[in-house]
């Protein structure tokens, strides 16, 4: 890649660190600046500010070894972004260092702030490339690109040395898996997870991949694919599957021969739900809906409530700095009222699995205790290692699954997520 043909990238992928860092605004939500870029130019700037956020409390230290107060970001303007950036080449992604430096440069030129901090934006990323590989390399990078607020709960909740391994598995990006729609589906190079779950072995561009168009199989990180798979046999019956989008798991049950009420309050996400199943040619009903004013009944209800997708991590390496603990509280007392309503459309003698994709205990494991402490009526229905491949260790002491980021690591890991199988009398 030329300096020249480069600098379009870079200039996207700092309109869209800063909108992480200075608004919190989600990584996906600042694609948009790629739009108009050549897909060699999109991929690099995405990939910068992806490996810049998912190491950024290491790349943060690093400056700090070579600046000598911190900037103060009112009269610095993007200085703060245009360094990780210009640290993320040089150190992660090995930029040769004249590019990465003089591309850095160029940026502080077009912002009326940074302007004025050229000199140490160039100094600072010049020592970086001679002395920074050997700084990095005696920094506690885990914890370093593991916010505080993070640390101290997956440490509480786990113990110090999961949590340790958890921030870990983040270092890395998370794999591509796909879910074959029938036995005889064809797919792209890939090795077999369990079930019908594949691992892509050379991703590509997902749409120009064997039997992308032909509907034979769907993008689905293997641990979704789980909570689905607790409902058991569900061919010939209804199953309303509640928070849909984007219909991973809609598809799963069509293609177990359910039928499936996707409900999405979302009608731009109910719309996707709908495009997926149109490719796959697969059957549901979708319902654009509140999932809280819902009120048909079924004999299975699966919920894959909102949550801080703290489990998603790996794909979202925004998350950590754009959330807090308070999104915690606020997540759980949402998924809580989902929780109830969702209950409510039970049939008698019927099946409830709760999930979230997030390894914080009030999203998961502390909303099915209440819950069952209010509803005598369910029960917890225990998930035995056969029903999850014989993975033992995915299964709770109450017999719940937990997945975590670090498990299947020999393999390129898994997203964090939970799932309780609750029975109606």
């Amino acid at each position: 890649m030329t300096d020249t043909a480069g600098l379009p990238a870079r200039r996207a992928a700092l309109a869209i660190l800063s909108g992480v860092l200075q608004k919190r605004r989600p990584l996906d939500a600042g694609l948009d600046h790629l739009a108009g870029l050549a897909p060699r130019d999109a991929g690099f700037a995405r990939a910068l500010v992806s490996e810049t956020l998912r190491h950024m409390g290491a790349l943060d230290a690093v400056l700090r070894k070579f600046i000598a107060k911190p900037l103060v970001p009112h009269k610095a303007g993007a200085t703060s972004e245009i360094l990780l950036l210009g640290a993320c080449e040089l150190l992660i992604l090995k930029v040769a260092a004249h590019a990465a430096v003089d591309a850095a440069n160029e940026l502080a030129a077009k912002d009326s702030k940074a302007v004025h901090f050229k000199p140490l934006i160039n100094a600072v990323l010049r020592k970086v490339a001679k002395e920074g590989e050997a700084v990095l390399s005696g920094l506690d990078r885990e914890r370093l690109s593991t916010p505080d607020w993070l640390w101290t709960r997956w440490a509480a909740q786990y113990d110090a040395g999961t949590a340790r391994v958890i921030a870990r598995a983040h270092q890395h990006e998370a794999p591509i898996d796909i879910i074959l729609k029938s036995a005889d589906a064809s797919y792209p190079p890939s090795e077999a997870l369990f079930g019908n779950v594949r691992r892509l072995t050379d991703p590509g561009r997902i749409e120009e991949l064997p039997g992308f168009a032909q509907g034979d199989w769907w993008v689905q990180d293997c641990a979704a694919t789980l909570p689905a798979r607790l409902l058991g046999d569900v061919r010939g019956k209804r199953v309303i599957d509640l928070c849909a989008a984007p219909g991973g798991k809609t598809m799963q049950l069509a293609a177990s021969g359910a039928h499936v009420i996707a409900v999405e309050i979302d009608a731009a996400r109910a719309e996707r739900i709908q495009e997926n199943l149109a490719r796959t040619k697969l059957p549901a009903e979708i319902a654009t809906a509140d999932a809280r004013d819902f009120d048909t009944k079924a004999p299975f209800v699966l919920i894959d409530a909102p949550c801080t997708a703290t489990g998603t991590i790996r794909r979202h390496p925004d998350l950590p700095w754009i959330k807090g603990a308070a999104d915690v509280t606020v997540s759980a007392g949402a998924a809580y009222e989902i929780l109830e309503s969702g209950a409510a459309l039970v049939e008698p003698g019927g099946t409830l699995v709760f999930a979230v994709c997030s390894l914080e205990r009030e999203e998961g494991e502390e909303q099915i205790s209440v819950f069952l402490s209010q509803h005598p009526e369910f029960s917890r229905s225990p998930i035995s290692a056969d029903e999850l491949f014989g993975h033992a260790e995915w299964i709770t002491p109450d017999g719940d699954l937990r997945t975590l980021p670090c498990y299947l690591s020999d393999k390129g890991g898994m997203d964090g997520f939970y799932a309780a199988r609750l029975k109606r009398a």
